[in-house]
C-alpha cells in the first residue's frame, strides 16, 4: 500500500500536539529556531523551503516531505522549481535520494490535487 502523505502529516500533527502540551519549552524553542530561519531574508522563503525539502530527502524523512512540499504548494512553488531541486537532490544523493525525491513527487501531486483550484481572472 501507497502511504498518504495527508496522512502522515496528519498523524505527526497529532503527535507534535502531544510533545507541545508535555515539554512547551523544547517545542517553543524549535518553534522560534524555525520561524527565525524561514523568514524572508537575502533567500526568499520559498527557497528556503527548497533547502528544507532538500535536507528532508536527504534524511529520508516521511514526515518532512509531506510538511515541506506542503508548504512550497502554499507559498506557490512551479513544478519546474520542485523538479529542479530534485534534481540536485538526486545528484548529491544518488539512488536512495532519487527513490525520497520520487516520494517528493507523489507528496506534490497529493497536495495539488487537494488544493481548491484558483478562480479563472
Amino acid at each position: 500500500m501507497s502511504k498518504s502523505f495527508t496522512t502522515i502529516t496528519h498523524d505527526v500533527s497529532q503527535a507534535l500536539g502531544s510533545l507541545r502540551h508535555d515539554i512547551p519549552e523544547t517545542m517553543q524553542g524549535f518553534n522560534a529556531m524555525a520561524k527565525a530561519a524561514l523568514a524572508p531574508g537575502v533567500l526568499s522563503v520559498l527557497d528556503k523551503e527548497l533547502i528544507a525539502l532538500a535536507i528532508g530527502i536527504a534524511s529520508r524523512c516521511d514526515a518532512c516531505v509531506g510538511f515541506h512540499v506542503k508548504a512550497l504548494i502554499r507559498l506557490g512553488v512551479s513544478r519546474a522549481q520542485l523538479m529542479e531541486t530534485l534534481a540536485v537532490c538526486t545528484y548529491m544523493g544518488g539512488g536512495p535520494s532519487l527513490m525520497y525525491a520520487a516520494e517528493a513527487v507523489r507528496a506534490y501531486e497529493e497536495f495539488s490535487a487537494a488544493r481548491p483550484a484558483k478562480p479563472a481572472a
